[in-house]
């Protein structure tokens, strides 16, 4: 029976590296792997982003914006969690596409998640500005201690630090895309025109972004037109990795560019 045993766990033992190394190295895997991740940066970065953080910042106005923050206290909560969440799940989407797509060219996969890593640190970082308004909001004693107009703009300064905060970090979310559009067209694992599209969007944020500090109401005229790249370039990879996950090397024929 001990031999038997033995045996057993022997072959136990030596499956399970395989088993892992196949659920690491299988590229549709990965892909799919990836491609939830993306969907919940999405999910959770469209909830913070589009829906809790119009409700607080009123520019020029720490009055309204002190309110706004104290009538939507929970949901302020909520849209931290939403943030740091996002930024975690943006990390992990990250290093899976690093891992699937480094074959392709090493140095210009780093530059991808260089990117990323510094977006999410900025995202953390937006978010304890947030969660600092809505203490001081919350908390009487910076009233009590400043007055309530200086209550009102320390929050207003925390809500605005948080609101240009969120876009300075554009500049990251768009230059991520860039290598990646690059790895994807370069990989034959995704349709080139993904790639091109990905490369596109970063210009489309950049310029959004430039327009944005330079001169608002130029940004406001022209932000519809420049949110279609990145649009369709975010969720056509999205979509792409969970349903077709890539494409298969025959189908591709194509050989990796060396690091």
């Amino acid at each position: 029976m001990t031999v038997v045993q033995n045996t057993i766990a022997a072959s136990l033992s030596r499956a399970q590296p395989k088993r892992e190394e196949d659920i690491a190295s299988s590229p549709k895997r990965l892909a799919r792997i990836a491609g939830v991740f993306y969907l919940l940066v999405g999910i959770f970065g469209g909830f913070a982003e589009g829906f809790v953080d119009p409700k607080m910042y009123v520019a020029g106005d720490a009055a309204a914006t002190t309110a706004n923050v104290l009538a939507n206290s929970v949901l302020v909560r909520m849209g931290v969690v939403a943030h740091l969440v996002d930024g975690a799940f943006f990390a992990l989407t990250a290093l899976t596409l690093y891992v699937l797509l480094k074959h392709v060219h090493q140095g210009v996969a780093r530059a991808m998640l260089v990117f990323v890593v510094i977006a999410v640190g900025m995202i953390s970082l937006n978010a304890v500005f947030q969660f600092e308004g809505l203490q001081v909001a919350t908390d009487g004693a910076y009233a009590t201690a400043f007055g309530a107009a200086g209550s009102n703009a320390i929050v207003m300064i925390l809500i605005e630090i948080q609101h240009f905060g969120t876009l300075a970090a554009q500049v990251f979310f768009g230059l991520w895309l860039a290598p990646l559009g690059y790895l994807a067209f370069k990989s034959g694992l995704f349709p080139r025109a993904l790639g091109v599209v990905l490369v596109v969007a970063t210009v489309s944020y950049l310029v959004d972004l430039l327009a944005a500090f330079s001169s608002p109401d130029l940004a406001k005229a022209i932000h519809p037109f420049l949110i279609i790249a990145p649009a369709i370039g975010e969720v056509w990879m999205v979509v792409y990795l969970l349903v077709w996950g890539v494409r298969t090397p025959r189908a591709t024929g194509r050989a990796p560019i060396a690091p």
